[in-house]
């Protein structure tokens, strides 16, 4: 069961989309720590998208959210997908997807895998995504010699502030620390806590960050510590807070 935020000792905020944010806060909660939800993106399906899967080798997904939205709007489930990492990968698994592997970190290690397994005479690849990509998978694997054809098939809509009642946490001293998983999180939180007078709030967090350019985006606050995880994963995350706990 998972614990009401006051009742744990340690207090997260948890930053991360909705869907992305429930094992999230399971995995904290096998740690003791309570968790406050404020996603700092929220995500829409374009349902009007029309994909074009002819001659498609491989689907390439980089994100749950392009897994998901995939899955909504078309049936196709036999061909060969390759996720940038575990999680995404597992999501893909859980969507049906017959024919899953993970690259098991970043954009880099994806098209590494993808030049390796496959064949630039073979078909397109397909990479449904956002309308907003990190990365220049498309570039790197153009470059390799493959045709990538980009399918723009959700929205990730930024928050337009943090709600009084993670406002009033942050303030109070109720969070211990907030866990970053992409540039735009981090930078939209930052944005939004800066417009609202929480700097001093913020002084007072661990901020846990999945890579070094999560990190570069959080750094216009002031944290009591800045953590990055060596590997950009969750599992990599939550190890790094579990090297971080051991301290306290």
């Amino acid at each position: 069961m998972t614990p009401r935020p006051q009742e744990a000792a340690i207090r997260a905020l948890v930053t991360r989309p909705q869907h992305d944010a429930k094992p999230l806060v399971e995995a904290l909660a096998r740690r003791g720590i309570g968790a406050f939800i404020c996603p700092m993106l929220r995500i829409s399906v374009l349902t009007d998208t029309l994909i074009d899967l002819a001659g498609v080798q491989a689907i390439l997904f980089t994100s749950a959210n392009g897994v998901r939205a995939f899955a909504a709007l078309m049936p196709d489930r036999e061909i060969p997908v390759y996720a940038v990492g575990d999680r995404t990968g597992a999501v893909a698994a859980e969507n049906s997807f017959s024919q899953v592997e993970s690259a098991g970190g970043d954009v880099e290690k994806l098209a590494a895998l993808v030049v390796q397994r496959c064949d630039t005479t073979g078909g397109v690849l397909l990479h449904p995504a956002g309308t907003m990509v990190a990365g220049n998978l498309s570039g790197r694997l153009e470059g390799a010699g493959f045709a990538v054809r980009r399918a723009v098939i959700y929205n990730a809509h930024q928050a337009t502030g943090i709600s009084h009642e993670i406002c009033m946490a942050l303030l109070n001293g109720d969070v211990n620390l907030v866990l970053f998983f992409s540039p735009r999180t981090a930078k939209t939180f930052v944005d939004l806590a800066i417009s609202q007078g929480l700097e001093l709030a913020c002084e007072r967090l661990d901020a846990l960050c999945l890579s070094n350019a999560v990190a570069s985006a959080a750094d216009h606050i002031m944290w009591r510590r800045v953590l990055v995880a060596p590997e950009p994963t969750q599992i990599s995350l939550l190890a790094t807070l579990d090297n971080r706990l051991s301290t306290l």
